[in-house]
């Protein structure tokens, strides 16, 4: 039966955008329809970085306590020549982060972040959550949107004020909603792998890593993030090379040989670390150009349907979750000119991700660098410490929503 309801939104997606976003709006008194398409939520992808500005916002929604019994807060970022070995730069984090920026940086299991989403949202009377559903076609009318909801080939309807589109990189509702911009491949494939800290691959880590710190290894042709989950019993390792692209999806297979060509002329210990881990996953990375997020009052897109990144600045989940609950504030403050506070909530976040953005490409032209370019990458990075390469981030880590009073 349909269900008509004023002060209901309807998000599509059951990651940590559209998660996130059922617990935002609930939070300010709107009730939540979250459709996910999957039969259920597994533990797909691998580990992420949570910094201060998107572990604030968790603490607001009550989440980050339960993050806390299984993250790892690092010491630092270390970045690393891969060719030798040296340490170019850290970058403090730990008790500072915490105290200049007020909240915790976090390195988390995807799995575990996307658990306590859904065990808040579960607890939460404002929130349906409906697994092996999806949203097939919405239209808007006068009195918010109304969408058609598949179940197994069941067809039904809802309406809402909104509908909040969450469902990734190949959002189906981006395309419904009009949008011109599609996914693009990078030219970038990300090999991912978690193992435990015990083992041969384990041993090799031990002897090049801090087990406290984000290790980042650079060199022209790759580099290799290795950062410790689960307390430290897991370790998580993304290593990024250029690629071509693959299927649609998550990850894929791909013949770990390429691998070890790309990091050939590293260190021993690099190449004999690639060597012992078996099973890499393979990501084709894609983004998504900048467009219209928005339909009138009544449609948005968030996280990655909206502006799909890039990892090098590691703020795809951060800017996920500042999405959502800056949306949800704008929708619960939106007076008669809803539409024109959407439009302005777009263009303030399409600033700030299009900043992010810049960031990341520049983290990818550093990492990178050859020749001269290195040379001068490594005097500057000499010349600053620790504190103070961390303060040239206060502008991403220390971010709040503009003329926003934090939410108690």
């Amino acid at each position: 039966m349909a269900r008509r309801a004023s002060r209901q939104v309807i998000v599509a997606g059951g990651g940590i955008a559209g998660l996130t976003a059922a617990l935002a709006f609930a939070r300010r008194g709107i009730a939540v329809q979250l459709y996910e398409r999957a039969p259920r939520l597994d533990e797909v992808g691998a580990g992420l970085q949570l910094s201060p500005n998107a572990t604030r916002l968790l603490g607001e929604l009550d989440v980050l306590d339960a993050l806390l019994s299984v993250a790892v807060r690092p010491d630092d970022v270390t970045l690393v020549d891969a060719r030798s070995l040296a340490v170019l730069a850290r970058v403090k984090l730990g008790d500072f982060a915490e105290r200049r920026w007020g909240a915790p940086y976090l390195v988390v299991h995807r799995a575990d972040l996307q658990n306590a989403l859904l065990a808040r949202a579960s607890g939460e009377p404002g929130i349906t959550f409906s697994a092996g559903a999806s949203v097939s076609h919405f239209a808007v009318n006068a009195r918010g949107v109304t969408a058609s909801i598949d179940r197994e080939g069941k067809m039904a309807e809802e309406h809402g004020l909104l509908l909040v589109a969450a469902d990734g990189v190949w959002s189906k509702l981006r395309s419904l909603a009009g949008a011109k911009g599609r996914s693009r491949f990078s030219g970038s494939i990300a090999w991912r792998a978690t193992m435990p800290a015990q083992g041969e691959a384990g041993q090799i880590l031990g002897r090049i890593t801090d087990a406290r710190s984000v290790s980042v290894f650079v060199h022209p042709a790759f580099h290799l993030i290795v950062y410790p989950l689960r307390g430290g019993e897991t370790l998580n390792l993304v290593a990024v090379t250029r690629g071509r692209p693959l299927d649609h999806g998550w990850s894929g297979q791909a013949d770990a040989a390429l691998l070890g060509q790309a990091v050939d002329g590293s260190a021993k210990e690099i190449r004999r670390l690639i060597e012992a881990i078996k099973g890499w996953t393979v990501w084709p990375i894609h983004t998504v150009s900048f467009e219209d997020w928005t339909l009138g009052s009544s449609f948005a897109l968030i996280g990655d349907a909206a502006h799909a990144m890039t990892p090098f600045a590691a703020q795809g989940a951060a800017m996920a979750i500042e999405d959502a609950v800056t949306l949800a504030d704008t929708v619960a403050a939106a007076s008669a000119d809803a539409t024109g506070a959407l439009a302005t909530w777009a263009a303030e976040r399409r600033a700030r991700v299009s900043k992010v953005v810049r960031r990341g490409g520049l983290n990818r032209f550093a990492w990178h660098a050859v020749g001269p370019v290195a040379l001068a990458r490594n005097l500057f990075l000499k010349s600053r410490s620790p504190e103070q390469l961390a303060t040239d981030l206060d502008w991403l880590y220390g971010w709040r929503m503009s003329g926003r009073d934090d939410v108690q």
